[in-house]
């Protein structure tokens, strides 16, 4: 058996500051960061992805868009009622919820688009949680065109595939 890999590393691109690079075991993929770069102060909206060392906190995948991809993180298919709270008046701020809740912003997680068929939440901003610090970053899918993401990092479908089975439980994607 191959062993597990514990180290994800995210560089943004010299040339381009919404592109970069994921490297993991010494393969590197391209990948796509927050519209704002990578950012040391983080703030709800700001469209920048955090800077630091961010643990893996689990697998959520839309079962309905293809097969399980195997991982040994902890598992959650995602369901039309899933979504994160992004509204920083809520005592439920920067945590997955159920849907419809009236008067919360949230980040739906099942979408039109491919964006979220497979997400892996990072450890931000969640020990403790700090309003306004940031929510719902995400290691997900990447938009076709390459465009940059909300704060996130996204790859493509081939990398997920690639990756997910290699990674170990205590996996920690650092950022920057």
């Amino acid at each position: 058996m191959k062993r597990q890999i514990r180290l994800l590393r995210v560089q943004a691109s010299p040339l381009c500051h919404t592109k970069g690079r994921l490297t993991i075991a010494g393969v590197t993929f391209p990948c796509v960061l927050g519209r704002s770069g990578l950012v040391t102060a983080k703030r709800e909206g700001d469209g920048g992805t955090p800077r630091g060392a961010l643990p893996l906190r689990g697998l959520l995948q839309r079962r309905d868009r293809g097969p399980r991809i195997p991982s040994a993180l902890p598992f959650h298919a995602i369901r039309p009622e899933d979504a994160w709270c992004d509204d920083v008046a809520d005592r439920r701020y920067n945590k997955p919820i159920k849907r419809p809740l009236d008067q919360t912003s949230e980040e739906r997680l099942t979408r039109a688009d491919r964006l979220y068929d497979v997400i892996i939440p990072l450890g931000w901003n969640d020990g403790p949680i700090v309003k306004g610090r940031g929510s719902a970053i995400f290691w997900h899918l990447s938009r076709e065109n390459g465009s940059p993401t909300a704060g996130c990092v996204a790859v493509t479908p081939d990398v997920f595939r690639k990756v997910l089975p290699r990674l170990s439980r205590h996996a920690v994607m650092v950022i920057g």
